[in-house]
C-alpha cells in the first residue's frame, strides 16, 4: 500500500464476539457477532492493520486458564482467517479490577505495549470499544474513540460526551472508516 499504513484498535468482547456476564470461559463460547468477521476483513482488505485490546480478569478471578484465553483467541483468529481478515497483535490484561495494574482499561498499558510492538501511533487511530472505559482510554492517548452499541455499548452511550461516535455495530463503524476520503 502506498503511502501511511492505517490501524485501528478493537475491544473483543461486545465488539467482535458475544459478551457475557459469566465470562468467556472457554472456545465453545466464544461466538462472533453478526458483521464482525466480515467488517475486519474488510479493514484488511483495505489495508488497515488490526489489533484487539481486552480486559480478561476472568483469568485472575481463577474462572479460565491463560491457556484456555490462548484456545480462545486461536478461535478468533482462526475465524477472522476464514473471512479474509488478519489481526496483528492480541493484548490483554489478566487482573481483576481491584489488582490496580497499569495495563486494566482505561489504564494505557496495553496501548503502549501495543504501540512500542506493532509500531501503531495512538493518536488518531480509531479504536472501537463498547464500554466508557474503552472510550476513557482512546482519549486519553489521544486516539479516536468509536463505540458500538452492542456487548454493554448500549448503556454506555447515555454516559458519553457528544464527541464519541456511536455506531450499531462493529460492521456498521467500519463501513463509515472506509468511507472516510484518505487521509
Amino acid at each position: 500500500m502506498p503511502g501511511t499504513q492505517k490501524f485501528v484498535i478493537l475491544d473483543r468482547d461486545g465488539v467482535i464476539n458475544y459478551d457475557s456476564a459469566d465470562y468467556i470461559k472457554t472456545p465453545e463460547e466464544w461466538l462472533p457477532l453478526d458483521g464482525s468477521l466480515e467488517a475486519i476483513a474488510a479493514l484488511y482488505r483495505a489495508g488497515f492493520k488490526v489489533a484487539v485490546i481486552t480486559n480478561q480478569s476472568g483469568v485472575g478471578r481463577g474462572l479460565l486458564s491463560e491457556a484456555a484465553l490462548d484456545q480462545i483467541h486461536s478461535k478468533m483468529l482462526e475465524a477472522i482467517g476464514t473471512a479474509g481478515g488478519s489481526i496483528a497483535g492480541i493484548y490483554y490484561c489478566p487482573h481483576r479490577p481491584d489488582e490496580g495494574c497499569h495495563c486494566r482499561k482505561p489504564a494505557t498499558g496495553m496501548l503502549m505495549k501495543l504501540e512500542e510492538e506493532l509500531g501503531f501511533p495512538l493518536a488518531g487511530t480509531p479504536l472501537i470499544g463498547d464500554t466508557a472505559a474503552d472510550m476513557e482510554l482512546a482519549q486519553r492517548v489521544g486516539a479516536r474513540p468509536i463505540l458500538v452499541r452492542t456487548g454493554y455499548g448500549a448503556d454506555a452511550s447515555a454516559k458519553l460526551c457528544a464527541s464519541v461516535e456511536v455506531y450499531p455495530d462493529l460492521a456498521r463503524a467500519v463501513a463509515v472508516l472506509l468511507a472516510e476520503p484518505p487521509i
